[in-house]
Parts: C-alpha cells; sequence; structure tokens
C-alpha cells in the first residue's frame, strides 16, 4: 500500500559560495518541479565574507519557499543545526551548494518514500565533476578503492553498520526523517573540543546506520564540483587527515586498520628518505602509479585514474600532516575531560 508523500524540508549551509549556490538552487528547484513536490529549502549563511548574503537575498525574492538563517561562522556542523532547527518537513534532504541536484532525483525520491516507506534514510549517488579539475577528479578516483563493491557497479542496494566502511557516504547529498537527524546531531561527539575540526558527516551517519539500513541508488543523484587549485587541493588534504582521525580512531573496521597502516607507512617512509631519498623517491611514484592504476580498476574513470598517479604523492603528504594534528587534538581533548 502506497504511503503519502511526505512533507519535505532540504537544508542547505554555506559558506563563500557566492558563485555555486544560485547554480545549487536552480537545479533544486527544477528537480522539485519535474517531482511535483513542494518544499521548505532553508539556506543557513555561515558567516560568509563575499557576495553570498547578497546572492541569498535575491534567491529569497526568487523563490517564496527559501528560508535564510544567518550566523556567525560556526562551521559545517552548526550550520546544519542550525538549519535542521528551522526545518518543518517531515523528511530532511541535506545538500551541500556546490551540489547540482540531477533533475529528476526528487523524483525517484519522492517515488520511493511512496512505494517503499521502509526506505526511509537515502545517501546521494554523487558523481564528481572531474572535466578540467584533476583535483577534483583525484577525490573521485581515490575513494573508489574503499568503495569499489558500489562504484565498480552501481545499483540500488542498502548497507548496514557492518558494511558501513565500504559504500559511498557523506552528508553532500542525504536524505532522512527529521527526527532521525534530530537524534544524530543531538547525540554528536567529536573526540576534539572545536567542532569545526570534527568528522560532522561520518559521525553523523554513524549514528544513523546503527539504527536504520542506508540506502544509495543512481536514481538518487547529484554531480559535485570540487575545489579547482592546488592551495585548496593542499589545504583540503591537510584537513581530510584530521577529520580522518575523528571519524575512525574509536571505530573498529577497515578504515581504522588502514589509518594504522598508513601511519606505520608513514614512519618507515620517513626514515627512508632520510637513509635513501633517491630509492624512496622513485618508490614513491611507482607507488603513485599503482595507486592510479587500482582505481581503475575498482570503477575510476582514466582522468580520475591520473590525476590519482599524479597527486597521490602531494595528497599523502598534507594528509598525513592532518592525522598527526588529529591525533594531538584528541588527546589533547581526552586529557583535559
Amino acid at each position: 500500500m502506497n504511503a503519502s508523500v511526505p512533507a519535505l524540508s532540504v537544508v542547505i549551509p554555506v559558506y563563500n559560495e557566492e558563485s555555486w549556490l544560485p547554480r545549487s538552487i536552480a537545479a533544486l528547484m527544477v528537480s522539485l518541479d519535474r517531482a511535483r513536490w513542494e518544499a521548505q529549502v532553508v539556506v543557513v549563511d555561515d558567516g560568509s565574507t563575499d557576495g553570498t548574503g547578497d546572492r541569498l537575498a535575491e534567491l529569497a525574492k526568487k523563490y517564496d519557499n527559501i528560508t535564510v538563517v544567518s550566523q556567525e561562522n560556526r562551521g559545517r556542523f552548526e550550520a546544519r543545526k542550525a538549519g535542521l532547527a528551522e526545518a518543518t518537513g517531515e523528511q530532511v534532504v541535506l545538500l551541500d551548494s556546490r551540489v547540482i541536484v540531477e533533475p529528476d532525483s526528487l523524483t525517484y525520491l519522492r517515488d520511493q518514500f511512496t512505494e517503499h516507506p521502509d526506505r526511509r534514510v537515502w545517501n546521494g549517488h554523487i558523481t564528481v565533476n572531474s572535466e578540467g579539475n584533476p583535483y577534483a577528479g583525484f577525490m573521485a578516483g581515490l575513494v573508489k578503492i574503499p568503495w569499489r563493491r558500489y562504484c565498480a557497479d552501481p545499483r540500488l542496494t542498502s548497507f548496514g553498520p557492518e558494511e558501513f566502511d565500504l559504500f559511498p557516504k557523506g552528508t553532500t547529498f542525504f536524505a532522512a526523517p527529521r527526527e532521525i537527524f534530530a537524534g544524530a546531531f543531538g547525540d554528536f561527539d567529536s573526540l576534539y573540543d572545536d567542532v569545526k575540526l570534527a568528522s560532522d558527516d561520518t559521525r553523523v551517519l554513524r549514528w544513523i546506520v546503527e539504527r536504520e539500513r542506508i540506502n544509495i541508488s543512481p536514481g538518487f543523484a547529484a554531480v559535485y564540483n570540487g575545489r579547482e587549485s592546488l592551495k585548496k587541493f593542499a589545504s583540503h588534504s591537510y584537513f581530510r587527515g584530521t577529520t580522518y582521525v575523528d571519524s575512525y580512531l574509536t571505530s573498529a573496521g577497515p578504515a581504522r586498520t588502514a589509518l594504522f597502516g598508513a601511519l606505520a607507512v608513514g614512519a618507515v617512509g620517513v626514515v627512508a628518505l632520510v637513509n635513501r631519498p633517491k630509492t624512496t623517491l622513485v618508490a614513491g611514484v611507482v607507488g603513485a602509479v599503482a595507486g592510479g592504476a587500482v582505481a581503475k580498476r575498482c570503477g575510476a574513470t582514466n582522468t580520475e585514474a591520473r590525476a590519482v598517479s599524479t597527486l597521490l604523492p602531494l595528497f599523502a603528504g598534507g594528509f598525513g600532516l592532518g592525522v598527526l594534528r588529529g591525533l594531538f587534538l584528541a588527546l589533547r581533548a581526552k586529557l583535559r575531560r
């Protein structure tokens, strides 16, 4: 028996995205219109310092279903939390400002909610726009290695806590009942004192998957547009290393095993670089090329695989430093507590 279409809220945190936000909103509205699904759209301006505020004012005039929330910069987690507090829909979609929702995605989601009301939690099928952007292509190719079970053959499936590390996940484009999000955000607890550096997606999603299976399908899809510069790539690599520690240090599984393995390899690499610099550099190049080949076998495109081979050494350095920062922050917070 089909259920009724649930009321929907979309929460979008934004920080300095005056260029991407109008495109993201426009694509969202097209998908909502195709689905014939009215929705409340809550956009939280997390202390932007560019023209984002002006763009939001224009968008709020153009679309009468947009609610704008402004706050001092407190990070994506707090921005989403503020947006969730304003949300009134039974179902909530988290959407990032660089994400372009596919035109038929919300039609697919609406049909799933009405025809299969037990499928309440959905992770978006994300395609990364890597055309002319090797930095975005690198990230897209790299994650296909741990998530190869799905990426090599995308299809409608679901996963539970025991498979959590093996499937694509993230709050970039994610749908769940509002009370589920409220519980996950309310119980959120980071290893760090500063929530801006915390893993604001993995910890939330692990809380959710321990209560309901997460569904994923190419039907519920969007395109992510990554950062476009070397400086931003290096900064993001460092940040990802820090959040990785918060995500997996206290959770047994393949991801934590990979963390410890990477630390061991890094320590050996530093010693080898001091004692045998030429041999270590050659080994690093060979390893990077091999990494690209593995990514290709796991579903990466040729462009993504080349990006992995080219940028892996730089990413490894930044990520490793971020991991060390994360371990320091976790230890400091534990001693304080």
